[in-house]
C-alpha cells in the first residue's frame, strides 16, 4: 500500500505484483470467457449462412426436399445457441459471486480510507485555526519596548508570568497597558464631568445673550430722542443697513455712493430705504432659487401657459388683456426704493434748508433705474430733472435692450412721476453703448459749422454730458436748478 499526499486529500494506490500465478489464472480466465463468446459468434455465423442458403433457394426455385436438410441444420443451430447461452449464463453467475466475495474487504479499505481522510481534514483545521489565531494584543496599541522599560514601575517588570521570555515580555506590557488606560479613563470620566459644567455654563449664558436684544428693544427706543437731539443716527444707520442688503445691485450701488459720499465729504444729504421688506424678502429667495436652478410653481404655471399659448388648436385670447398682463409684468417695480433727500449746504440747519427730495426705484424686467421728484406730476417740462445734463429728458429708455423688451408700446405716460434718466443708470453702474457714437456726432456738427465757436460749445456740452457719473456734479447740478427755480417762482 502506497500513501500520497497532496494538498488537501490522500491518495491510496494499491501496488500489483505480477506472478507467474497470477499471469496463468489470468490467462485461464480469459480464455475461459472468450471460447463461450467465440462459439456464439461462430454459431450465429453458420445460422446467418444456412439462412442465406435458404432465401437462395427459395429465390431459385429449388425443390423442397433441399430445405429439409437446411431446416435440419438450423434447428441444430438453434439448440448450439441455447446450450453457448447456459454456458454464458453460467459464466456470469461465477463472475457475480467473485465479485461479491471480493466487494467486502474493498468496502472495509474504502472505509479505513474515508476515516482517515476526515481525520486528516481536522487536523487540516485546528493546524489553520492555530496559525489564524488572533489575540486583541496586536489590536492595542502597546507603548514601545524602551518606553516601558524606562517608564514602567518596578513591581511589573520584577514579575516572572510565564517561563517563554518573549511572552513574559509581552503580559508584562499588557499588564503595564491596562493601569496606564485605567488611569486616564478616571481622567477622562473627571473631565467629561468638566465638560459637562461647562456646557451647562454655556447654556446659560447663551439664553441669557439670546434675551439680550430683547431687553435692548426698550433702551433702544428710550435712547432714540437723545440719539436725534445729539444728531446720533446709529439706530437708523444699522436698520437702513439691514434694508441694503435686499436691495438689487443697481439700487445698492446708488445707496452706497451716496452713502460715501455723504461720510468722506459731509454731503448735506440723508438716505432713507422705504418699502415692503417681506416682499423684498420673499424676492430675494426667489432669485437665489433660480440662481440656483430650482423653478418654483410660479415658473412652472407660466411655462404651461406658454405651451398651451404655442398650440396651433388653441384659440388666442383676447389682445388687450394680454396685453394689459405684459404691460404689469414689464413694468413691474422692485419692493424697496432709495430717497434721496437734498439739503442746501449753505444753511446750517437741515430741517428749514431742504431742497427737494428724490425717489429711485427699479424696474425689473427691464434692468432701468427710474428716478422722480414731487414736482414730477406738473410734467416733464416743469421736472427740475428733465435735462439736467445734455439730451436727458427721460422720456425714452436707456438702452437698446430695454426698447427691444417694451417694442412699439408707450412707455411713460402722463401721470407716472419717475423717469429713465442716463445719469441715473450710471450712477447705479448700468452702463451701456449709446445707439450713435458720440464722437461722429461730433464730426458732424464740425462739418457743417466750420466757426470754430460751434466747435467749443459741442466739446463743451459732450464734457459736462460725461461728468454725470458723479456723485458730487450730479448734486450741485440739482442744487443749482432747485435754487434757480425756487428763485424764479
Amino acid at each position: 500500500m502506497r500513501t500520497v499526499e497532496d494538498g488537501g486529500g490522500i491518495e491510496d494506490e494499491e501496488m500489483v505484483v505480477p506472478t507467474a500465478e497470477s499471469g496463468s489464472r489470468d490467462s485461464n480466465a480469459s480464455s475461459s470467457e472468450e471460447c463461450p463468446f467465440r462459439l456464439l459468434r461462430d454459431a450465429k455465423a453458420s445460422a446467418e449462412s444456412i439462412v442465406s442458403e435458404m432465401l437462395s433457394f427459395k429465390r431459385d426455385g429449388k425443390p423442397k426436399s433441399l430445405l429439409r436438410e437446411l431446416i435440419s441444420q438450423m434447428l441444430l443451430q438453434f439448440l448450439n445457441l441455447r446450450q453457448i447461452n447456459r454456458s454464458i449464463l453460467v459464466e456470469e453467475e461465477r463472475v457475480r459471486s467473485e465479485t461479491e466475495s471480493a466487494k467486502v474487504p474493498l468496502e472495509s479499505t474504502t472505509l479505513q480510507l474515508h476515516n482517515l481522510m476526515y481525520e486528516k481534514s481536522y487536523y487540516v483545521k485546528a493546524i489553520k485555526a492555530c496559525k489564524e489565531l488572533t489575540t486583541k494584543y496586536p489590536d492595542i496599541e502597546l507603548v514601545s519596548e524602551e518606553e516601558f522599560f524606562r517608564d514602567a514601575p518596578e513591581e511589573v517588570k520584577g514579575c516572572v508570568l510565564s517561563n517563554h521570555s518573549a511572552h513574559d515580555l509581552m503580559l508584562k506590557r499588557l499588564n503595564f497597558e491596562l493601569s496606564q488606560r485605567k488611569k486616564l479613563c478616571k481622567l477622562h470620566e473627571k473631565l467629561e464631568q468638566k465638560k459637562k459644567t461647562l456646557s451647562e455654563t454655556i447654556a446659560k449664558r447663551k439664553k441669557f445673550l439670546s434675551t439680550l436684544p430683547s431687553n435692548f428693544k426698550p433702551l433702544k427706543k428710550a435712547s432714540l430722542p437723545v440719539q436725534n437731539q445729539l444728531g446720533l443716527e446709529h439706530t437708523k444707520k444699522i436698520k437702513r443697513h439691514h434694508s441694503a442688503e435686499l436691495l438689487p445691485q443697481p439700487l445698492y450701488v446708488i445707496f452706497s455712493q451716496l452713502s460715501a459720499q455723504k461720510e468722506a465729504f459731509g454731503e448735506a444729504i440723508d438716505l432713507e430705504i422705504i418699502g415692503n421688506v417681506k416682499d423684498a424678502q420673499a424676492l430675494a429667495h426667489h432669485q437665489a432659487l433660480k440662481d440656483n436652478g430650482i423653478s418654483t410653481c410660479s415658473e412652472l404655471e407660466d411655462d404651461e401657459h406658454d405651451e398651451d399659448a404655442q398650440r396651433p388648436g388653441k384659440r388666442p385670447r383676447r389682445v388687450q388683456d394680454r396685453e394689459s398682463l405684459d404691460q404689469a409684468g414689464i413694468f413691474e417695480v422692485h419692493p424697496l426704493q432709495i430717497v434721496l433727500h437734498v439739503y442746501d449746504n449753505e444753511v446750517s440747519e437741515l430741517k428749514s434748508a431742504k431742497l427737494i427730495t428724490l425717489k429711485f426705484e427699479y424696474i425689473l424686467q427691464l434692468n432701468i433705474i427710474c428716478v422722480g421728484t414731487e414736482e414730477s406730476n406738473n410734467g416733464p417740462e416743469n421736472d427740475i430733472l428733465c435735462n439736467l445734463f445734455p439730451d436727458d429728458t427721460g422720456c425714452e429708455l436707456p438702452h437698446q435692450s430695454a426698447k427691444l423688451v417694451v417694442g412699439d408700446s408707450i412707455m411713460f405716460i402722463r401721470d407716472r412721476t419717475s423717469r429713465p434718466y442716463k445719469w441715473a443708470q450710471h450712477l447705479a453702474g448700468i452702463n451701456f453703448l449709446p445707439e450713435v457714437s458720440p464722437l461722429l456726432l461730433m464730426s458732424r456738427e464740425t462739418q457743417e459749422n466750420s466757426d470754430a465757436a460751434k466747435d467749443e460749445d459741442v466739446i463743451s456740452g459732450f464734457l459736462p454730458n460725461r461728468q454725470h457719473i458723479r456723485v458730487h456734479t450730479i448734486l450741485q447740478r440739482i442744487r443749482s436748478k432747485r435754487k434757480t427755480q425756487l428763485a424764479l417762482s
